[in-house]
């Protein structure tokens, strides 16, 4: 995935996660209720989703469809942060991550199972 996806962006595309396919009018009002954005930010950022190739918009009615999941950009936006921040080294990120967090034994469990089926 090329284009990164700026936050104003990610608020729009939490809302087609959720929603799934709904019309950019349905997205402007949950903007407006959840984010306090006028239709006309809403519209402006769904253009650009679109043009990134985030988003389809079909007509009759504006629908906006999501053409990637949540899942892609949370992977490709982990691997830009390993990349720009940790040299790609995977140990100094989760070095990072747990250095002041303290864990349960379930979560440690859990993460030795995730590497132990690597």
């Amino acid at each position: 995935m090329q284009d990164k996806l700026f936050d104003s962006e990610a608020k729009v595309m939490e809302i087609l996660w959720e929603k799934g396919a709904v019309s950019a009018k349905e997205v402007s009002l949950i903007a407006a209720d959840t984010i306090g954005w006028n239709k006309n930010t809403t519209y402006t950022v769904i253009k650009k989703l679109e043009a990134k190739g985030f988003i389809r918009r079909d007509d009759p009615g504006f629908i906006c469809t999501p053409l990637v999941s949540r899942e892609e950009i949370q992977k490709s936006e982990a691997s830009s942060l390993l990349n720009k921040f940790f040299g790609g080294s995977r140990k100094a990120l989760f070095s990072a991550l747990l250095e002041d967090e303290k864990l349960s034994d379930k979560e440690i469990k859990e993460l030795k199972d995730l590497i132990d089926k690597r």
